[in-house]
């Protein structure tokens, strides 16, 4: 009866959980002008375990020990040998230069998954839970010099400084239900099927500090979206000795489409001269339609080898067919994207029961992107090193374990070069995973 309690209770906690992280989506989840692009930042399926060994997943399992949920292959579900949940936050600093300007630093701070696996066999697993999709969030301004003419400046031609404020808030988030699954001693298949939801909101102003009684445009962008999407994957191992096994993967997130609902809104105001709320005058046009988000085809591919309970190394690549990404019918003029990731991780003694530093997991990993942004001819690059740590809690119950997992991440994205921006980000990853003998009956003598 524990057992059915804990599992209830954890049930409750998630589904509130899952309900703060889905309404994070209409607030501003990143700090990155390059976050417009398309429908944001595009969030792998990763937990901190993960995101500490470089973003690998493809390839990675846990047949012995702790179990991990592993979202980026559903084929790794197979694994799962006790029921696990996970829950965990982020937070993350982003330093923004220009050749022109100084470091302008920002920060954030949300929750990040909720994932839930359970063993429905020896071989196979069911998973669930919620994690981000997409990230939207910028704000800045640039500074320009005109000359407005005497019909808006009442008889005067007059220089005027122009501020162009462009900024942008809200996500997408992914819900899923996945399944994997063994065929034999070798082969090992699974799936989700996600529902992407949220919205997004894009703001961009032409305002006019100097002259307070112009009119100010304000053009209001926004959508809610939500739709299926599906994963599925493949991994195979090879057993090299008892203890040591290579393992190759496959997982692709397929092409679909999201329904979507626009807004778009242009109005005119009065800039505040005393610190108060801009006086609204007119909304020149509104206007709301419905339409499609068509999203693009995903292919990973991975390769990893590890000695059970002592290490484990491995590479993945991936391929994003994002120019096929179009909103509302129109193509949103991204570039196909491809990364490298290499990582691993090590325990020095699982066994040791003196030294708690040998039972730590340490991880480490290196990534390069050449994401599908690309601006004034300039493909937008990013680089990134990680280190994790797995910290395991100690239990005296031997039907429960309990880790702290933790993963460091020090990247850059972008250049200095053609005016354009470079990004210099720290980000942290903190997860608590719960591994249980729910469900299952012990004899005793």
């Amino acid at each position: 009866m524990t057992n059915y309690l804990k599992f209830f209770l954890i049930f409750l906690f998630s589904a509130a959980a899952s309900g703060a992280l889905a309404q994070q989506a209409g607030s501003a989840t990143t700090s990155s002008p390059y976050s417009k692009f398309g429908l944001g930042d595009y969030d792998e399926s990763l937990l901190p375990q993960q995101r500490g060994m470089g973003g690998i997943g493809v390839a990675v399992r846990k047949p012995s020990g702790f179990s991990d949920i592993n979202v980026l292959n559903p084929a790794s579900y197979s694994s799962i040998q006790l029921t696990t949940f996970d829950i965990g936050g982020y937070m993350g600093t982003t330093s923004l230069k220009t050749s022109t300007t100084g470091p302008q630093t920002s920060a954030n701070f949300r929750l990040s998954h909720i994932t839930l696996a359970v063993p429905v066999s020896k071989q196979s697993a069911l998973s669930f839970g919620i994690l981000p999709y997409a990230n939207l969030g910028y704000s800045y301004r640039q500074q320009t010099k005109t000359t407005l003419n005497r019909a808006s400046t009442g008889g005067i031609d007059t220089s005027a400084t122009v501020n162009n404020v462009y900024s942008g808030e809200g996500g997408l988030s992914k819900a899923y239900i996945g399944y994997g699954f063994g065929l034999g001693e070798n082969l090992n298949l699974g799936f989700n099927v996600a529902y992407i939801f949220g919205n997004e909101k894009q703001y961009r102003s032409t305002e006019f500090p100097d002259i307070p009684t112009v009119l100010n445009n304000n053009i209001e962008n926004s959508f809610n979206a939500s739709g299926l999407n599906f994963d599925y994957g493949v991994q195979y191992n090879l057993k090299v000795s008892e203890t040591r096994r290579f393992t190759v993967g496959y997982s692709g997130s397929s092409s679909s489409q999201l329904n979507a609902n626009s807004n778009f809104v242009v109005t005119q105001y009065l800039l505040a001269t005393d610190g108060t709320a801009d006086v609204p005058r007119d909304s020149l046009i509104s206007t709301k339609t419905s339409g499609k988000i068509n999203l693009p085809m995903i292919h990973r591919f991975g390769i990893a080898y590890q000695k059970d309970g002592k290490f484990m190394i491995g590479a993945d690549y991936k391929i994003g067919q994002w120019s096929d990404l179009s909103i509302g019918g129109v193509n949103s003029g991204l570039k196909n994207s491809q990364s490298f990731a290499l990582g691993g991780e090590i325990i020095p003694n699982i066994d040791a029961i003196s030294n708690y530093l040998s039972v730590v997991d340490y991880r480490f990993g290196l990534k390069y992107d050449k994401t599908y942004i690309n601006v004034n001819g300039t493909d937008i690059k990013q680089y990134a090193a990680t280190f994790g740590l797995g910290l395991p809690i100690p239990n005296e119950r031997r039907t429960s374990y309990y880790k702290v997992n933790i993963a460091a991440e020090v990247g850059r994205r972008g250049t200095l070069e053609n005016s354009l921006v470079r990004e210099t980000y720290f980000n942290l990853h903190i997860g608590f995973t719960i591994n249980d003998k729910w469900f299952q009956k012990y004899k005793f003598d």
